[in-house]
């Protein structure tokens, strides 16, 4: 059986947290509009994606809270580290996540960053927060699992 590998997939930041914090309802894909100081500076591996999400303004869904360091070699050229960045999205799949945005308590995050075929994308979740008593029911089933593995190793 043939195996679909990912060739022009390279990871450039992950956002754990989210996955901690939220039950992700729907995963989708987007371009960002960026600057070239920004993409250099990302293909440094230089960003951060933690404390971000996306919000619609005018029609558009835009990235807000994501940390982009500064380009030392872009002088007087560089840009704001903390800016807003529109997302590259058809006017469907923009409709679509408006409308699972005005349901109650969901909310866009970001899940990864990554080239794509030499194309910056960033991967969308439309999530639900999660409340206290779900995140530890999360730790507690992975502290499990985590001490069934050594039991299983240790007796075999």
């Amino acid at each position: 059986m043939n195996k679909k590998t990912n060739y022009g997939l390279k990871i450039i930041c992950l956002n754990r947290k989210a996955s901690f914090n939220y039950f992700f309802e729907d995963l989708l894909e987007a371009g960002i509009v960026l600057k070239g100081s920004e993409i250099k500076s990302i293909r440094e591996g230089k960003v951060n994606i933690a404390d971000a999400y996306a919000v619609e303004k005018k029609g558009e869904i835009v990235l807000m809270n994501s940390h982009i360091s500064s380009y030392k070699q872009a002088s007087y050229s560089n840009h704001n580290p903390i800016d807003e960045r529109k997302l590259l999205l058809n006017k469907k799949e923009i409709n679509k996540l408006i409308g699972k945005m005005q349901r109650d308590g969901f909310t866009i995050v970001p899940t990864k960053m990554y080239f794509k075929k030499g194309k910056a994308k960033i991967e969308l979740a439309v999530a639900k927060g999660k409340k206290q008593y779900d995140k530890r029911a999360t730790k507690k089933n992975r502290d499990w699992n985590r001490e069934k593995s050594r039991y299983i190793r240790k007796s075999s």
